[in-house]
């Protein structure tokens, strides 16, 4: 019987790293049953744990009481009270550093995530490209747990039921839908995002087929330019800037499906158990992240034979010149057959 009875985990940023953080953490506590496990992450994030047993939420405060150097000290003060045996680091950045390392002063178990550079550099650079498939994220994040002890089976996932959806929600979106379809249309990067007058051809033809189609994205550019894409079509609703995350989580465990960029949403939905279908621009899903208990044949590429550098990026922060259109080798109609086939296919 392991003496570890209280684990701190800490995953700070960002959305769709934390996302994938979900499954192995919730993999975790139903396999161990008597373990206690406190996530260390941005106080935005605490909805997606919520609904996982045995795990409490700790949200840093970035802007005030745990900013800088003295605000780091505090954390570990307030992280201190929680009489923790063992930090797992899977962020493993300077602050997450830091902290465990002071807690592995005091005795503490430590172990932190490697993040397989060698491999993924291998993968994205230009000469002498190694074109395989490095460890997925959910994979290095279980050999992490794995070095406390904690063997965890990820072949066969359990996730969440569907949330009831508020009065709230049903009167953005309406009910009684043949599908529902979410799309995120954004990510972190240009070269990731699917170019918008595609998308347009995306969206009005899956309108047409009368889906129920439902715009995920964030900030006043963002809502702007999903307001231009749902323009009259009456099946299509902009859900962004209207709900919180909780209610946004609530409402995509109630997707049929989600389209979405190498991004968070592609996560968030995954996480939750929906069916994505992701496009991929400058990175690719052999970088590892693919989102969870996801088949590669649900992850649609731009072409490599046009465009043989790709991937460029792990992340799609580097451009490369003459790279910047990789996407429009993904053809829209391609992406709708897709999505249309997922969707029957479960009739």
């Amino acid at each position: 019987m392991s003496k570890i009875k209280h684990i701190l985990v800490i995953r700070l940023s960002a959305m769709g790293d934390v996302a994938m953080t979900v499954p192995v953490i919730r993999g975790l506590v139903l396999q161990y049953p008597e373990l206690k496990v406190t996530v260390v992450s941005r106080s935005f994030f605490k909805p997606f744990f919520d609904s996982i047993p045995h795990v409490d939420f700790f949200g840093v405060d970035v802007n005030s009481r745990h900013k800088g150097s003295l605000g780091l000290f505090k954390l570990f003060l307030d992280l201190k009270k929680l009489k923790i045996n063992a930090v797992v680091d899977l962020h493993n950045v300077i602050r997450s550093k830091a902290i465990r390392k002071i807690f592995g002063f005091l005795g503490k178990k430590i172990v932190a995530s490697n993040k397989e550079r060698e491999d993924k550099n291998a993968l994205t650079r230009e000469e002498n490209k190694i074109f395989k498939p490095v460890k997925t994220m959910f994979e290095i994040h279980a050999e992490t747990f794995k070095k406390l002890g904690f063997e965890i089976n990820l072949s066969n996932p359990i996730f969440p039921p569907k949330k009831v959806l508020s009065t709230k929600i049903i009167s953005l979106i309406g009910q009684n839908h043949q599908k529902l379809i979410g799309i995120a249309p954004f990510a972190q990067y240009e070269s990731k995002v699917y170019p918008q007058d595609l998308m347009q051809k995306v969206i009005n033809d899956l309108a047409n087929h009368n889906y129920k189609i439902v715009l995920f994205g964030g900030g006043n550019d963002e809502i702007s330019i999903l307001n231009e894409m749902k323009s009259d079509l009456k099946n299509v609703e902009v859900i962004a800037g209207k709900i919180n995350l909780s209610e946004e989580l609530s409402l995509i465990s109630n997707l049929d499906i989600m389209l979405s960029m190498d991004s968070g949403n592609g996560h968030m939905a995954a996480m939750l158990g929906v069916k994505v279908i992701t496009l991929w621009g400058a990175t690719h899903p052999f970088a590892g992240f693919l989102p969870f208990n996801q088949p590669l044949k649900n992850a649609i590429i731009s072409d490599r034979e046009k465009y043989p550098l790709l991937p460029t990026s792990v992340y799609g922060n580097k451009i490369v010149d003459g790279y910047q259109d990789v996407m429009r080798t993904i053809l829209p109609e391609k992406v709708v057959e897709k999505i249309i086939f997922e969707l029957e296919s479960e009739k």
